[in-house]
């Protein structure tokens, strides 16, 4: 196939792989001259049409992707050609190894670079399951994780490809259930055709376990289901305890999100080895260990927060011009404003002079509600949210070019006394609370807020934790 053109468009470069019914390609963009990766879905004696299905999905959830460290969806279109018939899907190509790569040349990754993956994965996959409906990718193994060339006390980039397997919990609940994935990386639930993202979990700690081992996590002994990786690998007993949480056999025993393993994963787990003997009750919120780690920034997050030893601000932008909202909040405000005019108009014209007075005291409430709505179309446009705190006070403003609003009023910096983190599972609207003496100072992800995700109220609730030398309060409900 070297040198063919498909599509009218790219020419073939190189075989990068093959397996039955399907090849993988590198291409060059004839249009862009920019290299590509053409997967390939040939029909054939071995084609089935569970393998259409699943390459139909890695295309339509590739096309709604939004993440620099998940390939690009760039096209798809069908090939009907004298030697080849079938579908093709055009990602962006990422000059990078894979991790099996990597370790089949012999090289050895540390305990620090080893979090730093995981770290990096733990990311994409908040971003993944955090999605509507959430996207599980069900097939992550190092043959499906590049990394980039090293870079100072960096690992090097760390990508997530290959989402032939990749299900959404939508299809899950209105569709029939495939079973994919690779032996050795498939939690027990996979094998049953039940995927849930703690499920990506388990494939994430057995790829860790892996590097850690240098050997394939279906080779390593087992015992009641559990991995035996212990005495292969050189680890400290509160990372050996993560991994052990990670590849928990027992769904309601594993972690249950890639939150809660990100937030755990830099934490001593004094409690897992008591937690994992004794098994932990069905259905428990509980946490084994109160997080106290600091959750970096979400990439896709427009906050901004500068903070010294005497002061922190954060200033929240606002949503800004999501078309959706600007239509109905502008056509809203059109016809209130209208009502209100023409019925003011109205009144004022059939009414006797001695009555314009009445008239107009009467229509002030309206022209109130009309001046608070045109502030708030312009504030979802170009407004913003500060809040500063220091020594002294604190503050917390709406600011609409030269005009502030403080909501509520500004207090007292000593009077500062909780901190309180509600999930989304607990409320339905995450929020992050702020008490000083009797002032509430709130957050919360809405539809009008300029925080984006839950991801993002986490991350300030533990800038201000860390700031404040505050304790989170029921930060996981309990």
């Amino acid at each position: 196939m070297i040198g063919q053109i498909l599509g009218e468009r790219y020419e073939v470069q190189q075989l990068l792989g093959k397996k039955a019914g399907r090849r993988t390609l590198l291409a060059r963009d004839l249009k862009t001259q920019e290299l590509v990766i053409i997967k390939l879905l040939s029909f054939g004696g071995d084609f089935e049409w569970d393998s259409l299905k699943l390459f139909e999905r890695e295309a339509e959830t590739l096309k709604n992707l939004a993440h620099p460290l998940i390939p690009r969806y760039l096209d798809y279109f069908e090939i009907n050609s004298p030697t080849i018939k079938g579908f093709a899907l055009v990602q962006t190509y990422i000059p990078a190894q894979t991790l099996e790569q990597y370790l089949q040349t012999g090289r050895t990754f540390t305990e620090a670079e080893i979090k730093q993956i995981a770290k990096a994965l733990l990311e994409i996959l908040i971003y993944l399951h955090g999605l509507h409906p959430p996207v599980i990718h069900r097939d992550i193994k190092p043959s499906n994780i590049l990394l980039g060339d090293r870079s100072g006390n960096s690992v090097g980039e760390v990508y997530l490809i290959d989402f032939g397997s990749v299900q959404t919990v939508l299809a899950t609940e209105t569709g029939t259930r495939t079973v994919v994935g690779t032996y050795g990386y498939m939690p027990q639930e996979q094998f049953g055709g039940r995927t849930v993202p703690a499920s990506d979990l388990y494939s994430l700690g057995t790829t860790l376990i892996y590097l850690v081992t240098g050997t394939h996590p279906a080779d390593l002994p087992q015992k009641d289901f559990r991995i035996q990786f212990e005495v292969a690998a050189n680890l400290s007993p509160s990372f050996t305890n993560w991994l052990k949480w990670m590849v928990e056999p027992s769904l309601e025993q594993r972690l249950s999100s890639a939150l809660e393993a990100l937030k755990n994963l830099y934490e001593p787990q004094f409690e897992i080895e008591k937690t994992l003997a004794v098994g932990k009750p069905a259905g428990s919120r509980i946490p084994l260990k109160k997080p106290t780690l600091v959750v970096g920034k979400p990439y896709e997050s427009n906050i901004q927060l500068t903070k010294n030893l005497d002061s922190l601000e954060i200033i929240i932008p606002s949503v800004g011009f999501d078309l959706l909202l600007i239509v109905f909040t502008g056509l809203f405000v059109i016809a209130w404003n209208s009502m209100t005019l023409w019925m003011t108009i109205s009144c004022l014209l059939s009414i006797p002079y001695t009555g314009n007075m009445i008239i107009a005291l009467l229509s002030l409430p309206f022209w109130g509600v009309s001046c608070w709505l045109i502030y708030h179309f312009l504030f979802v446009l170009f407004g913003h949210i500060c809040l500063r705190l220091n020594s002294e006070e604190i503050t917390l403003t709406e600011e609409l070019f030269t005009w502030k609003v403080s909501r509520p009023r500004t207090s007292s910096r000593q009077s500062i006394n909780k901190l309180i983190y509600i999930p989304k599972y607990i409320s339905g609207v995450p929020a992050l609370y702020i008490w000083s003496g009797e002032q509430e100072y709130k957050f919360s992800v809405t539809n009008y807020s300029g925080i984006k995700s839950e991801a993002e109220l986490e991350w300030l609730a533990h800038e201000l934790s860390d700031w404040l030398g505050l304790p989170i309060t029921n930060l996981m409900g309990s």
